[in-house]
């Protein structure tokens, strides 16, 4: 397990590495500057700003800088915001996305799990035929439709809950189940295709045979198993949540990290682009590894390339 864990931490570095590269590349191939859009800067004060920024400096030097103080986390200040760093940005926003996302993932696998379940049990039934349809609506459905259609219907027509902003527990409901709905479906299909494929193996057919009910034998037996597929999607599923939480979070004007990053895509704000994506691919990299260490606790007949064999 240590091995493992070793060599995909230096896998994880060659790819932030990667990232790092390709992100700063697109950012100076792009046309325009980060201060193209204010027009009442003469010449001399955008020179000053340039060079404040280091934007004036050769490619390969930017490009050095950049490494350096990606490698030490200082993403640097921000081109548009005064006295405003990255790091301070990421450090306020970050946990409002972080909780959000949470409570996406968590109605996502928990209600996903629940009726791929109660799918597989009343297969070819109309239990099954209602959650199949569920999931297809969830998986066809993109998150930023979704949440206008809730915004208009259940805020706005109903009253059920505020449209937007970010004052308490009532203002995360829509947009995590706009963001979950997607992977709601997904799941409650690998569920219910595993399940049914538990379903007919030899041990559920002896605890049948045993008198056992239809709910202990997926509590003891059969969920374990079909939660494979499951965990294997927990990897995707993080990058879903945090990419997905972007255009979602701008909809609902929530001050999460999404909006940020969405604002210094307009902006071109060079540093805030580039710190967020690198903080971004950190946490999306190492969800993937955490999950790979979970599926072999899940099922300790895997063995991870690279761990040591028993």
């Amino acid at each position: 397990m240590i091995n493992y864990i070793l060599r995909r931490l230096m896998y994880i570095l060659l790819a932030l590495f990667v990232i790092i590269t390709i992100t700063f590349f697109l950012m100076r191939l792009a046309p325009g500057s980060p201060f193209a859009s204010e027009r009442n800067f003469p010449p001399q004060i955008e020179e000053n700003l340039n060079k404040t920024y280091g934007l004036d400096n050769p490619w390969y030097i930017q490009y050095k800088d950049y490494l350096v103080d990606s490698a030490t986390f200082n993403f640097g200040e921000s081109m548009k915001y005064k006295a405003r760093s990255t790091n301070d940005m990421i450090s306020e926003s970050f946990p409002v996305s972080l909780t959000l996302g949470i409570e996406a993932m968590l109605l996502a696998v928990g209600f996903g799990v629940l009726i791929g379940a109660f799918s597989a049990l009343y297969h070819n039934k109309f239990p099954d035929y209602l959650a199949t349809s569920f999931a297809v609506l969830g998986i066809s459905v993109p998150s930023f439709i979704l949440a206008g259609l809730m915004q208009y219907f259940l805020a706005y027509e109903l009253k059920l809950f505020p449209i937007s902003g970010w004052k308490g527990f009532s203002y995360s409901v829509l947009p995590a189940l706009a963001i979950a709905f997607t992977h709601m479906g997904f799941i409650a299909k690998l569920t219910r295709s595993s399940m049914l494929e538990q379903n007919n193996s030899d041990y559920v057919k002896m605890a049948r045979a045993k008198g056992l009910g239809k709910w202990t034998i997926v509590y003891r037996h059969t969920l374990r198993n079909a939660l494979l597929p499951v965990v294997t999607y927990l990897g995707p599923l993080t990058a879903g949540v945090v990419t997905g939480s972007f255009i979602v979070e701008h909809i609902f004007a929530i001050p999460g990290l999404g909006k940020h990053f969405v604002q210094s895509i307009t902006n071109r704000d060079y540093t805030v682009i580039m710190g967020t994506t690198v903080f971004y691919s950190i946490i999306l990299l190492f969800a993937v590894l955490i999950v790979d260490i979970l599926y072999s606790f899940i099922d300790p007949r895997i063995k991870l390339k690279g761990a040591k064999k028993s």
